[in-house]
């Protein structure tokens, strides 16, 4: 019987999901137990994470340009970069993070590991099996900014403009998730879809954004 595109995605986000407590820091955000200095440090990298995505993405609608469903998707993320980028601000100015501290901020590797993952995908992967892992790791990120998003509020007073950056993954996204179905669904069709190697970047990519997660308390 032939899958549906909505059951390739299912299955990843089902299959590729971090085992409970695989992120070791958002519980201790969620309960009021990190330090401040780690929110500082989301912001500062995310700084670079955000910047990086975005010409990823744009790359692979470019690469995806004659497959209209694919290219819609990779532009609808790119565009989400864009309004993404913004609402660090805010984040940055409640953890004491002025313009001069977010330009002299100095990357740290375990941090970036995942954009310059997402990069690599971009150059080599083909366009609809980065959308089957991108899919599923957003779901992760989703839960892990919802998360942090209520505990800033609840542990840390930060007030909604703060928040925001975080509020806006962790809300829903339908153009985003009916443009992946539309992807996948082109991908099926023209037998470009392959979930193995979807599910392989998939794997990478959750395993980079812990990386991502425990590099924030890295000294």
């Amino acid at each position: 019987m032939t899958r549906t595109a909505q059951e390739v995605l299912a299955d990843a986000v089902r299959g590729l999901a971090p085992g409970e407590g695989a992120n070791r820091l958002v519980p201790l955000i969620s309960a009021g137990e990190a330090p401040r200095e780690v929110i500082a440090a989301f912001a500062l990298e995310q700084h670079h994470v955000i910047a990086a995505d975005r010409r990823s993405f744009a790359h692979l609608a470019g690469r995806a340009a004659g497959d209209p469903a694919a290219a819609r998707f990779f532009e609808s993320l790119a565009q989400g970069e864009d309004l993404a980028l913004p609402l660090l601000g805010p984040l940055a100015l409640a953890c004491g993070l002025d313009e001069e501290a977010v330009r002299a901020h100095e990357p740290r590797p375990e941090c970036q590991a995942y954009p310059s993952y997402v990069a690599r995908l971009a150059l080599n992967a083909e366009p609809v099996d980065a959308a089957v892992a991108l899919t599923a790791n957003f779901a992760a990120w989703g839960g892990y900014c919802a998360a942090v998003g209520a505990a800033l509020r609840e542990h840390y007073g930060f007030d909604n403009p703060a928040c925001g950056f975080f509020d806006f993954f962790a809300g829903p996204a339908p153009e985003v998730e009916e443009r992946s179905v539309e992807a996948v669904e082109a991908g099926l069709a023209g037998g470009r879809l392959s979930e193995p190697l979807a599910h392989r970047y998939g794997r990478l990519l959750q395993a980079y954004e812990l990386m991502f997660w425990d590099g924030l308390a890295v000294r």
